[in-house]
């Protein structure tokens, strides 16, 4: 009598490779870690080759796990637009939406969000918020329906939609010497300590840029690990830094100074990034044109792209 695969034991497998320990992926799928483990040994013996590793405490995948987590993900992702085509039918009433965003984002995204949820309330939402390189793997790897980065990556493939203006203006503290003057020139600028995100940041990286451009290079004070550190630093008095326009939506009108600086604002945009080859679902497609339909969408972003 041949044995075959289960949905059960893929969906577990799945689990196991994106928690990277039987015990989470017990608590996640609600079943004992015995079963866990039964259904584990029932799935190699199956396919015949070892799909993990033990790496100390960790669980590694071998070079097959890898390939057969990539393969769960392709059948489950088939097995969602399914979900997704009858869920269209009954008019967006249910189904997921899964986005990841990078911290800057936080700023607007749970906003936007909301504001989705609002029009379909029967839609599940999840929202993670994390750093660039755990949103770079997570696309690589197709785990989320969307991602809202700053800058699209540039070693994946992808399709990259601006979604919203993201300009980048240089702040003080509100008593600092060159609050309300006019057009200063970068040079003068270059002079004042700066306070900087992590190399890496795309807010950085067009900064650097920036100055570049006009043969200056600027040298960080100190290198702090969020837009919100940064703010406080301001207010401390411990330098200048230049931030997106949406890293003051949460404070009080004239708590900075926002500084008339030449070359400034840096004008970039928010993209809505997805896998390039990925057929996105009809919630997150209904989410995409919902962004792209707003009165504050990116300028030259169709309202209803489709």
């Amino acid at each position: 009598m041949r044995h075959h695969t289960t949905f059960r034991q893929l969906e577990i497998f799945e689990a196991i490779a994106r928690l990277g320990s039987f015990t989470r992926a017990s608590e996640e799928l609600y079943l004992t870690q015995p079963t866990v483990s039964m259904q584990m040994k029932k799935l190699t013996d199956m396919v015949g080759v070892p799909l993990l590793e033990q790496a100390g405490k960790k669980i590694r995948l071998t070079a097959d796990g890898q390939q057969l987590a990539q393969a769960s993900r392709e059948i489950f992702g088939i097995l969602d637009r399914f979900t997704m085509s009858v869920d269209e039918r009954r008019g967006l009433k249910q189904g997921k939406l899964s986005l990841m965003a990078i911290t800057t984002a936080s700023y607007f995204a749970p906003r936007l969000l909301g504001e989705f949820a609002k029009l379909y309330p029967g839609i599940d939402v999840s929202l993670r918020v994390t750093n660039k390189e755990h949103v770079l793997a997570s696309i690589a790897e197709g785990l989320d329906d969307l991602y809202f980065l700053g800058q699209p990556p540039e070693d994946i493939d992808v399709v990259a939609t601006p979604i919203m203006d993201n300009p980048i203006i240089v702040l003080a503290a509100p008593d600092h010497p060159l609050a309300g003057k006019k057009k200063i020139p970068l040079e003068r600028l270059a002079l004042e300590p700066w306070l900087m995100r992590e190399r890496g940041s795309g807010t950085r990286i067009a900064i650097e840029r920036r100055f570049a451009e006009h043969g200056i290079t600027i040298h960080p004070r100190l290198e702090l690990g969020s837009s919100e550190a940064i703010k406080q630093a301001i207010l401390a008095g411990l330098g200048i830094s230049a931030l997106s326009r949406h890293a003051l939506s949460l404070n009080q009108p004239g708590q900075f100074a926002v500084l008339d600086v030449e070359g400034f604002p840096i004008l970039r945009h928010w993209y809505a990034v997805y896998p390039a080859g990925r057929q996105l679902s009809v919630v997150a497609r209904a989410f995409l044109d919902y962004l792209l339909g707003r009165s504050d969408a990116a300028p030259g972003t169709p309202a209803n792209r489709k």
